[in-house]
């Protein structure tokens, strides 16, 4: 019961992350059908484009046999050893392409569902798979009703297909007691062909409907809860406490930095107490005035307590430092709208005696 509302409640499509994890961890959506149908594609080709190649080798072989007997007594047990090894290899030139084939067509199925990965969790031994509850769950649940229609589906088609090949054939099957060893095999080859054709078209259809069901039952296996997703949200980008005070800890190193900075200044513009920006111009240095620190209240404050520590000339202007404030950055140039007011400030400050300025050095 609590499994069935535990299911209920995941009513959300799986993350990306989600997804990825289960890949990672060997559990991928592959259909099984896809690689019965390779196989039976395989089988095919090899019926039409090696199976005469294949019975004419074994039939040299046989004859070579018959018509030569003398070089194959068996008078040692060296000499049994040597037949075996020779027909060993004979047979080997004839197995190794079916196997080929069939293990290559395999794999094309199996890659072209899912990106090849080594998963060790896959070959570790899962004792909960010889659970008897989940078991008889896997037997009598909605996946084991699918694997029982997909067999009744496979069992219909080959019989249905033999029917129809049968029926076709009815007469050549009949008259085949009257046709030669070798009409015998090529009618045989023909109606293996004429299955295999019927059986693989008939296939496919299996293949395209499991395929969709496999994406979809994994999907659906995969369905995460409301819960779930925001867990996973605060693993991806950290819990929401965490966040703050991280961001708190760049802030106060960001003003750190900042407050180091202001004895570099040549002037602060201040609003009495609640705006100061320290700017910095030397010419040759940078084209226009640049921001070094910047602040409200508190940090204002401290910015002139710094500035009049270091005899930096402090210049109240409350419309003028609150648009700074506003409109620039710290480390970055003043825009070119503020350049008349700063440069009347500047010129201001020249015609004070350098001793009451000792940090302020113009070059204009």
């Amino acid at each position: 019961m609590a499994g069935s509302e535990d299911k209920d409640s995941k009513s959300e499509e799986a993350t990306p992350k989600k997804l990825n994890d289960a890949l990672e961890e060997g559990n991928a959506a592959s259909s099984r059908e896809a690689g019965v149908f390779a196989s039976l594609l395989g089988i095919y080709l090899l019926s039409v484009f090696f199976v005469e190649f294949g019975a004419g080798k074994l039939l040299e072989l046989l004859r070579h046999f018959l018509e030569h007997p003398d070089d194959w007594r068996l008078l040692s047990g060296e000499d049994a050893h040597q037949l075996f090894v020779f027909t060993a290899l004979q047979s080997l030139w004839l197995l190794v392409p079916v196997a080929a084939v069939l293990v290559s067509f395999g794999l094309i199925a199996s890659f072209a569902q899912v990106q090849p990965r080594f998963v060790a969790k896959r070959i570790t031994p899962d004792l909960s798979r010889l659970s008897p509850i989940k078991g008889w769950n896997r037997i009598f649940g909605i996946k084991g009703i699918v694997e029982f229609l997909k067999t009744l589906a496979k069992f219909t088609i080959l019989s249905v297909s033999g029917l129809i090949i049968v029926r076709q054939y009815n007469t050549e099957l009949t008259g085949m007691v009257q046709v030669s060893p070798a009409g015998q095999l090529t009618l045989l080859h023909e109606l293996a062909n004429g299955m295999l054709v019927g059986v693989t078209i008939a296939f496919l259809l299996i293949v395209v409907a499991d395929i969709f069901w496999t994406q979809f039952s994994w999907r659906r296996d995969l369905r995460m809860s409301k819960t779930e997703i925001k867990d996973e949200q605060k693993q991806l980008e950290g819990d929401p406490i965490v966040r703050s005070r991280m961001r708190s800890m760049i802030r106060d190193l960001a003003r750190k930095r900042m407050i180091t900075a202001v004895p570099r200044a040549t002037m602060v513009i201040a609003n009495p107490t609640h705006y100061a920006i320290a700017l910095r111009y030397v010419k040759g240095e940078t084209p226009a005035p640049s921001v070094l620190a910047k602040g409200k209240d508190r940090i204002a404050l401290k910015i002139r307590e710094i500035a009049e520590r270091e005899g930096i000339p402090v210049i109240e202007d409350k419309a003028l430092a609150r648009s700074l404030y506003e409109a620039v950055e710290v480390d970055q140039l003043i825009p070119s709208e503020f350049y008349g007011a700063i440069a009347s400030l500047v010129l201001t400050l020249m015609k004070r005696t350098e001793p009451a300025f000792p940090k302020l050095v113009f070059r204009l």
